[in-house]
Order: structure tokens, then sequence, then C-alpha cells
């Protein structure tokens, strides 16, 4: 059985291009063009990562990531931005324990952080800045 991955990016041609590399690589991909629509697929099925953008319309990327902590607190999180985050706005914002991918980023630092996030333990899974 594949791993289920739910990409959030409300820009498009990102958002099908992580789409379309996933699968090549075997995933079960889902897409959500903000965190409201994330929030959405949680909750019709289980989903093992969830790779999201940090600026979206009505639900924003460390919104997703609380909301998610207590609702879904099995499924792994991986936040990608432009703009560099601390581990402590991290904390302060509490989201809990994710990955962060600053952008730009190469498609082999996605996989790196998929294959922490599916094979790893938690100490491995912890926040990466």
């Amino acid at each position: 059985m594949s791993h289920r991955i739910l990409i959030a990016d409300d820009e498009p041609n990102h958002r099908r291009c992580l789409s379309i590399s996933l699968r090549l690589e075997g995933y079960d991909v889902m897409e959500a063009a903000d965190g409201q629509q994330a929030l959405d697929v949680l909750a019709e099925g289980p989903v093992d990562v969830v790779v999201c953008d940090l600026m979206m319309p009505r639900v924003d990327g460390l919104e997703l990531a609380r909301r998610m902590r207590f609702a879904y607190p099995t499924t792994k999180i991986i936040l990608m931005s432009a703009y560099h985050l601390t581990r402590a706005q991290l904390e302060r914002a509490q989201v809990g324990e994710i990955r962060f991918l600053p952008k730009p980023y190469e498609f082999r630092q996605l996989e790196q952080h998929l294959a922490a996030c599916l094979g790893g333990t938690s100490d491995q899974v912890a926040l990466a800045l």
C-alpha cells in the first residue's frame, strides 16, 4: 500500500508539479488549494503526511498545523515557505512537531523530509530548521 500524501498549496502550478512528481514516486497524492480544503480532505480519511505552504487563503499553514495537532496527531506535517521561520516562532505558534522546508528547494530535499516522516522515529522527525 502506498503512503497517502496531501499537498495543500494555493499556487496551482506548484501543487500540480508536486502532485505529479510524487505520484511518479509511487505515492497516493491528494490536493487542496488552501488550509480549509486540506481539513476537508483530512476529514474524509487518513493521510500520512501533509505538505503545505505557509501562506494560503482562509486557513494558512500554521493554523492548519495547529488544528491538525489535536485532530490528526499521527499525520506528519511538512511546512514549505519562502519566509524563514525560527524554532522559537514555530514553538510560539503551538503547531507541534513539524518539518520545515524553505523555498526554493530541490525535490530531493522534499523526498528526504518525506522519508524521515514515513520511516523515521519521532527523534528523526523532529523539527528540521
